[in-house]
C-alpha cells in the first residue's frame, strides 16, 4: 500500500493549533498504520466512509483526517473539523 501527503494536507495542517497538529499527526500515523496490516478494522477507532473512494477517520470530535482511498494508494487530503471535511466533499 502506498500513502501520499497532499499539499492541501500540509496546508491545512500548518493552520492548526500545536495541540491539534500533534493530534492529527498521531492520528495519520495511526491510520498509516491500520491500513498497511491486513484484517478486519475495528468500528471504534472512527474510520468512516464517506462519499465514493473519500474516507474520514477522527479522533475524538475535533480532529478529523478526509483520505482517498483507492485500490493501494492513499491521499491524504484535508486536516481539520467537521465543517472543513463537509466543506470540501460539497466542491467536489
Amino acid at each position: 500500500m502506498r500513502f501520499e501527503f497532499k499539499p492541501s494536507f500540509d496546508r491545512s495542517v500548518k493552520s492548526l493549533h500545536s495541540k491539534e497538529k500533534d493530534e492529527v499527526k498521531q492520528v495519520a500515523m495511526q491510520t498509516i498504520d491500520i491500513l498497511s496490516q491486513d484484517r478486519l478494522i475495528h468500528k471504534g477507532i472512527g474510520l468512516k466512509r464517506l462519499k465514493g473512494d473519500y474516507w474520514e477517520i477522527r479522533k475524538g470530535l475535533k480532529a478529523r483526517i478526509l483520505f482517498c482511498w483507492e485500490g493501494d494508494l492513499v491521499e491524504f487530503i484535508l486536516a481539520g473539523d467537521h465543517n472543513d471535511i463537509k466543506r470540501y466533499l460539497k466542491n467536489i
